[in-house]
């Protein structure tokens, strides 16, 4: 068995754990806009939604629309502009994400939570080391940071930790097979699945893959189990009843998203296919709400989309919802405080603006 090994509870210091008292800033009537709330990952200062944003965004679905679309409401920014945290975890009805782009860099410890009942960010436990696209998930009151990317989307690691949400003491544990970052992480059965991820140093070199590892954490061991049929990642992946979901994502890069949505059954250790997402995207948050699988935000080919689509596992139908007021990738999303919250991420392609903006999705 492997020997995990205890790294100091104390490494929050490094980032602190002053809380963030955000005031709630001024809803934008259901626009794009949110003042400084942006910043470039090649020049410090903060700045305003860029020009770009505008032409990229998309916000129309082909789905049919929901009677009851809901509603979208400003919520506390983030204490930075942020992007490419991959996604984000709920645990104990607070939002936890971790690691991403921020103020000129790509591989910062970031660890924030945001609490809905007083809409206020702090900041947590630091990753043990920094990096970005790190497959995120929580079992058993402990917070698993899956693999990630060492420089820009590309240079994937292996390493693998795992936070005691009660102490806020980080432990190294067994690291993947093989480096892979922007791995889908979530929890079924008593164990950890990862899922798909992209490999490669380069940019022209990186590829998509379909591995599929679930980790034990009585063993400390990662045990292969049935490959996706198509590899891919920044997809949105989540546990439904004892089913894994894997909706869209990218193969290879954005200009090849996927509309494809896979079902994993581990006790038969089998995929099968569902009715795909309406919207292709990838970098995009999907989360459990009202019974419902929603998918929001995402990115392609000069787009950045803000479609709110929602998957109806009993019927294998998906339905328009409100879109994002401010379409976003690379987002962070959960469900908290009884709304889908989603923080930060990219307003235009690609990695070259992050936001702190954070809207929140209520279906009433």
């Amino acid at each position: 068995m492997h020997r995990r090994t205890l790294l100091a509870a104390a490494a929050g210091a490094a980032l602190g754990r002053t809380a963030f008292a955000q005031s709630g800033h001024a809803g934008h009537a259901g626009h794009a806009g949110h003042g400084d709330e942006y910043e470039s990952l090649v020049k410090p200062g903060r700045m305003g939604l860029p020009p770009l944003a505008h032409a990229q965004r998309s916000i129309e679905s082909n789905a049919p629309k929901a009677a009851n679309p809901g509603r979208w409401i400003t919520r506390a920014s983030l204490p930075l502009p942020r992007s490419e945290m991959a996604w984000a975890t709920q645990h104990a009805d607070r939002m936890h994400i971790l690691g991403g782009y921020a103020e000129q860099r790509v591989d910062r410890p970031y660890h924030q939570v945001y609490d809905p009942a007083a809409d206020r960010w702090s900041d947590a436990s630091p990753l043990p080391r920094g990096a970005n696209h790190v497959g995120v998930g929580v079992l058993d009151d402990r917070l698993y940071a899956i693999g990630g990317h060492l420089d820009q989307n590309r240079r994937p690691d292996a390493l693998c930790f795992v936070l005691d949400l009660k102490s806020g003491a980080w432990s190294k544990i067994a690291s993947l097979p093989q480096p892979c970052g922007a791995v889908a992480v979530t929890a079924l059965g008593g164990r950890i699945h990862a899922v798909g991820g992209a490999i490669g140093d380069t940019t022209p070199a990186k590829k998509s893959v379909d591995w599929h590892y679930a980790y034990d954490p009585r063993t400390d061991r990662w045990e292969k189990r049935a490959p996706m049929p198509t590899g891919r990642d920044h997809t949105g992946t989540l546990t439904v009843g004892n089913l894994i979901h894997v909706i869209g994502g990218r193969v290879d890069n954005f200009h090849t998203n996927s509309n494809l949505h896979h079902v994993y059954d581990p006790k038969a250790d089998r995929w099968e296919m569902r009715r795909p997402l309406p919207t292709a995207r990838s970098g995009h948050g999907a989360v459990l709400y009202h019974g419902k699988i929603f998918v929001m935000g995402g990115e392609g080919t000069d787009r950045v989309f803000g479609q709110n689509e929602a998957y109806d596992p009993a019927t294998d139908r998906w339905e328009a919802y409100a879109p994002m007021p401010t379409p976003r990738h690379g987002l962070g999303a959960a469900v908290v405080g009884g709304a889908i919250h989603v923080a930060g991420g990219g307003p235009v392609m690609g990695g070259g603006v992050q936001s702190a903006v954070h809207e929140a999705f209520i279906l009433k």
